[in-house]
Parts: C-alpha cells; sequence; structure tokens
C-alpha cells in the first residue's frame, strides 16, 4: 500500500495531541517541513515538547508554533535567530533543555536505533552536565545522555518514492535523516514524488522509517541572513 497522501493535513490527522514530543527536521529555515509545521500550528494542539536544532525564526517555520504558545519545552541547540524564542526562554513561558549539537544529532540517531543512552565528553563541566551521570573510562570522565524517542518525528526531503524512501539536497539534508529514525510515528513531505522507485544508491532514508508521505507545496525557500558583498570594479 502505498504511503502517500493528498495532503499534509491527512497525513497528520488523528496523530496530533496536546503534550506530545515532536521532532522537527531542518536547520533555521533550511529543510524544515513547511507544510507539515503550518498543519500543527493550525491544529491548536499545546503542551508541545518540540526537539529540534533551533526554532526558526520570527512568523516562519516552528516560530508558528511559539507564536501560537503551542510549546511547552524546546530540546535545542541555541535560540538562534527567533527573537520571540528568546524572550519567551527568559520569561520563563517555554522551558529550555540545551543540547550541544552534536550531542543532539548523536541522541536521535541513538533514539532510532534502540540505543536507550551513550557517554560522551561532550558537555562535562559545563551547565549541560547538571543533574546528568557521570562515568570515567581511561582517565576521562564521561557524560551519559540519554536518546530520543519522539512521539512524532516531521521530515523535509527533496525526492521520494510512494514507498517513503527519501532523498535530501545539499544541507538541506541536515538533521532531516536523524528526525526521521527517531520518531514511533514518521511524516515526510518531499519537493518531488516519482511514480517509480529511487535507485537504492540514492536512498538516504530508507522507506522501513516512513509511516506516511506528502508532496510538499511548490513555495519559495526563504532565507534567514541574506548577504551580499559589494561589488569590487574589474
Amino acid at each position: 500500500m502505498s504511503k502517500l497522501r493528498p495532503d499534509a493535513r491527512e497525513a497528520l490527522r488523528e496523530t496530533l495531541r496536546d503534550g506530545m514530543t515532536i521532532a522537527v527536521g531542518g536547520f533555521g529555515l533550511c529543510g524544515i517541513p513547511a507544510d507539515l509545521i503550518e498543519v500543527v500550528a493550525e491544529s491548536g494542539v499545546t503542551g508541545l515538547t518540540v526537539v529540534s536544532n533551533n526554532m526558526g525564526v520570527d512568523g516562519k517555520g516552528l516560530g508558528l508554533l511559539l507564536e501560537n504558545q503551542q510549546v511547552a519545552k524546546v530540546v535545542a541547540s541555541y535560540v538562534g535567530e527567533n527573537k520571540l524564542f528568546a524572550q519567551q526562554y527568559l520569561d520563563g513561558d517555554v522551558e529550555v533543555e540545551f543540547a550541544p549539537q552534536g550531542t543532539l544529532a548523536e541522541r536521535l540517531r541513538a533514539g532510532g536505533s534502540g540505543i536507550a543512552a551513550f557517554y560522551t565528553r561532550t558537555g562535562v563541566g559545563t551547565p549541560v552536565a547538571e543533574g546528568k551521570p557521570t562515568e570515567v573510562f581511561d582517565g576521562q570522565t564521561y557524560l551519559l545522555e540519554r536518546g530520543i524517542v519522539a512521539d512524532l518525528a516531521l521530515v523535509h526531503a527533496h525526492t521520494a518514492d510512494r514507498e517513503g524512501n527519501l532523498r535530501y539536497r545539499y544541507t538541506a539534508r541536515n538533521f532531516n535523516p536523524l528526525v526521521a529514525m527517531c520518531g514511533r510515528v514518521t511524516v515526510a513531505e518531499a519537493e518531488h514524488v516519482l511514480d517509480g522507485f529511487l535507485d537504492p544508491d540514492d536512498v538516504m532514508t530508507p522507506g522501513i522509517f516512513v509511516n506516511r508521505l506528502v508532496a510538499a507545496r511548490p513555495r519559495v525557500k526563504d532565507i534567514e541572513q541574506r548577504t551580499v558583498r559589494a561589488r569590487q570594479e574589474a
């Protein structure tokens, strides 16, 4: 049976609920599952724990969920460019669990691989280590980090086939493959959905990780910070 659904609303129908943990692919606005995020925003579910590298920017991407006050906790690498995220964190309206970027990636991969926890030297002796068990290996102190298993994972791919095999494009790959692994239910949106199958050598996320698939709507890709150099005369 094809995993393809007619639209993002149908793909998430009867899946969203208050208080759930949602892992979301992307880095800033690059490679984010924008259609799926918008459906979460429209649904009105609240008390969410969002696991993502960051929370987009004001008014775009995961910033929409912050504007709607749907988020109770964020597990992320940094507050980034989102002023509302920073303000809600400072005001105590949103709980934030900071995770070093590599640690966050490994926590997602571990959760998807059935690994409950792992030791890492990253974060030892910093506020990241507060309240976490440590162990000494070969004279070095290591910090115990838990794998992440999300109730729902949302990812964006460039190309997919109807069985949910995914291929990402350049830097838009970022956290998407790891997020796809860690969800109890994983929903993917793809810019191109093939009638046939992806070449096995092109598959970056096997369809076994993907429960539902939707064709992404065409849209202008937003850029967080557009920087240009002054033109030099020849």
